[in-house]
Protein backbone atom coordinates (compact mmCIF):
# COMPACT_ATOMS: atom_id res chain seq x y z
CA UNK A 1 0.00 0.00 0.00
CA UNK A 2 1.37 3.40 -0.80
CA UNK A 3 -0.38 5.69 1.87
CA UNK A 4 1.12 8.88 2.56
CA UNK A 5 3.31 8.79 -0.12
CA UNK A 6 3.15 11.62 -2.25
CA UNK A 7 5.72 12.47 -3.49
CA UNK A 8 7.82 10.48 -6.38
CA UNK A 9 11.31 10.36 -5.44
CA UNK A 10 12.44 9.51 -8.94
CA UNK A 11 15.16 6.84 -8.20
CA UNK A 12 17.57 10.02 -6.17
CA UNK A 13 18.11 11.52 -2.97
CA UNK A 14 17.05 13.84 -1.75
CA UNK A 15 19.61 16.66 -2.51
CA UNK A 16 19.71 15.63 -5.83
CA UNK A 17 16.27 15.12 -6.80
CA UNK A 18 15.85 18.62 -5.41
CA UNK A 19 18.68 20.10 -7.23
CA UNK A 20 17.23 18.40 -10.13
CA UNK A 21 13.52 20.26 -10.25
CA UNK A 22 15.31 23.38 -9.15
CA UNK A 23 17.64 23.03 -12.75
CA UNK A 24 14.38 21.85 -14.16
CA UNK A 25 12.76 24.68 -13.18
CA UNK A 26 14.85 27.32 -14.01
CA UNK A 27 15.12 25.74 -17.66
CA UNK A 28 11.41 26.01 -18.05
CA UNK A 29 10.92 29.48 -16.82
CA UNK A 30 14.06 30.24 -19.23
CA UNK A 31 12.63 28.65 -22.47
CA UNK A 32 8.26 28.38 -21.85
CA UNK A 33 8.87 24.58 -22.54
CA UNK A 34 11.08 21.70 -21.99
CA UNK A 35 11.09 17.56 -22.78
CA UNK A 36 11.67 15.44 -20.32
CA UNK A 37 10.39 11.80 -18.92
CA UNK A 38 6.71 11.71 -18.41
CA UNK A 39 7.53 11.30 -14.12
CA UNK A 40 9.99 13.65 -14.11
CA UNK A 41 7.67 16.50 -15.80
CA UNK A 42 4.67 14.90 -13.13
CA UNK A 43 7.09 16.32 -10.09
CA UNK A 44 8.37 19.68 -12.01
CA UNK A 45 4.61 20.66 -12.13
CA UNK A 46 4.49 19.96 -8.50
CA UNK A 47 7.66 21.97 -7.88
CA UNK A 48 6.78 24.77 -10.08
CA UNK A 49 3.09 25.75 -9.84
CA UNK A 50 3.58 27.09 -6.07
CA UNK A 51 6.20 28.97 -7.44
CA UNK A 52 4.44 30.46 -9.96
CA UNK A 53 1.42 31.47 -7.97
CA UNK A 54 3.84 33.24 -5.30
CA UNK A 55 5.33 35.26 -7.82
CA UNK A 56 1.55 36.73 -9.09
CA UNK A 57 2.31 39.71 -5.78
CA UNK A 58 6.07 41.17 -5.97
CA UNK A 59 7.09 41.37 -2.75
CA UNK A 60 10.61 40.77 -1.30
CA UNK A 61 9.35 37.93 1.19
CA UNK A 62 7.70 36.17 -2.09
CA UNK A 63 11.14 36.74 -3.99
CA UNK A 64 12.87 35.22 -1.16
CA UNK A 65 10.56 31.89 -0.69
CA UNK A 66 11.11 31.32 -4.88
CA UNK A 67 15.15 31.94 -4.31
CA UNK A 68 15.46 29.67 -1.42
CA UNK A 69 13.63 26.82 -4.19
CA UNK A 70 15.16 27.87 -7.76
CA UNK A 71 18.64 29.31 -6.81
CA UNK A 72 18.84 31.16 -9.73
CA UNK A 73 19.04 35.43 -9.85
CA UNK A 74 17.80 35.49 -13.58
CA UNK A 75 15.30 32.84 -13.46
CA UNK A 76 13.71 34.98 -10.54
CA UNK A 77 13.84 37.82 -12.58
CA UNK A 78 12.60 36.49 -15.35
CA UNK A 79 9.54 34.32 -13.37
CA UNK A 80 8.62 37.94 -11.81
CA UNK A 81 8.92 40.32 -14.69
CA UNK A 82 7.84 38.18 -17.99
CA UNK A 83 5.38 35.28 -15.94
CA UNK A 84 4.03 36.55 -13.69
CA UNK A 85 2.01 39.39 -15.28
CA UNK A 86 0.81 36.97 -17.95
CA UNK A 87 -0.33 34.79 -15.34
CA UNK A 88 -2.39 37.06 -12.99
CA UNK A 89 -5.71 36.50 -13.84
CA UNK A 90 -5.25 32.61 -14.07
CA UNK A 91 -6.50 30.86 -10.60
CA UNK A 92 -4.06 28.21 -11.51
CA UNK A 93 -2.87 25.30 -13.80
CA UNK A 94 -0.48 26.97 -15.28
CA UNK A 95 1.74 24.48 -17.08
CA UNK A 96 -0.04 21.53 -19.62
CA UNK A 97 2.04 18.26 -20.06
CA UNK A 98 1.50 16.65 -23.08
CA UNK A 99 3.06 12.95 -24.39
CA UNK A 100 5.38 12.58 -26.67
CA UNK A 101 5.87 9.34 -27.04
CA UNK A 102 8.82 6.53 -26.55
CA UNK A 103 12.26 7.40 -26.13
CA UNK A 104 14.81 5.25 -28.73
CA UNK A 105 17.73 4.37 -26.53
CA UNK A 106 15.46 3.23 -23.45
CA UNK A 107 11.51 3.30 -24.19
CA UNK A 108 10.86 5.78 -21.61
CA UNK A 109 7.89 7.56 -21.83
CA UNK A 110 8.65 11.42 -22.93
CA UNK A 111 6.43 14.27 -22.26
CA UNK A 112 6.43 18.13 -23.22
CA UNK A 113 5.81 20.44 -20.39
CA UNK A 114 5.09 24.24 -20.80
CA UNK A 115 3.67 27.23 -19.74
CA UNK A 116 0.06 27.76 -20.88
CA UNK A 117 -0.15 31.01 -21.52
CA UNK A 118 3.47 31.58 -23.38
CA UNK A 119 1.96 28.62 -26.56
CA UNK A 120 0.48 31.22 -29.27
CA UNK A 121 -0.68 28.05 -31.45
CA UNK A 122 -3.22 26.91 -28.75
CA UNK A 123 -4.55 30.57 -28.02
CA UNK A 124 -4.88 32.35 -31.23
CA UNK A 125 -7.74 30.80 -31.91
CA UNK A 126 -9.57 30.38 -28.79
CA UNK A 127 -12.22 33.01 -28.55
CA UNK A 128 -13.05 34.53 -25.35
CA UNK A 129 -15.56 32.71 -23.25
CA UNK A 130 -18.56 34.17 -22.67
CA UNK A 131 -19.97 34.56 -19.38
CA UNK A 132 -22.14 32.07 -18.23
CA UNK A 133 -25.73 33.85 -17.02
CA UNK A 134 -28.43 32.17 -14.58
CA UNK A 135 -31.27 30.01 -16.26
CA UNK A 136 -33.67 31.89 -14.68
CA UNK A 137 -33.03 35.29 -16.00
CA UNK A 138 -32.29 33.67 -19.49
CA UNK A 139 -36.24 32.85 -19.75
CA UNK A 140 -37.15 35.89 -19.79
CA UNK A 141 -35.17 37.33 -23.14
CA UNK A 142 -36.58 33.83 -24.47
CA UNK A 143 -40.25 35.05 -24.00
CA UNK A 144 -39.84 38.31 -25.36
CA UNK A 145 -37.83 37.23 -28.89
CA UNK A 146 -40.01 34.52 -29.84
CA UNK A 147 -43.13 36.18 -30.32
CA UNK A 148 -41.24 39.33 -32.33
CA UNK A 149 -39.76 36.79 -34.74
CA UNK A 150 -43.22 35.93 -36.23
CA UNK A 151 -44.39 39.07 -36.63
CA UNK A 152 -41.86 40.24 -38.28
CA UNK A 153 -41.86 37.60 -40.96
CA UNK A 154 -46.02 38.30 -41.20
CA UNK A 155 -45.65 41.54 -41.74
CA UNK A 156 -42.98 40.92 -44.20
CA UNK A 157 -45.12 38.86 -46.40
CA UNK A 158 -48.17 41.03 -45.59
CA UNK A 159 -46.68 43.90 -47.21
CA UNK A 160 -45.53 41.44 -50.15
CA UNK A 161 -49.21 40.34 -50.74
CA UNK A 162 -50.57 44.56 -50.56
CA UNK A 163 -48.06 45.44 -53.67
Amino acid sequence: MRHGKKINHLGRQTAHRKAMLANMACSLIEHKRINTTVAKAKALKQFVEPLVTKSKEDTTHNRRIVFRKLRDKLAITELFREVAPKVGDRPGGYTRIIKLGNRLGDNADMAMIELVDFNEIYNVNKPEKKKSTRRAGRSKKAAETTPSAPEASENKSNEGKEE
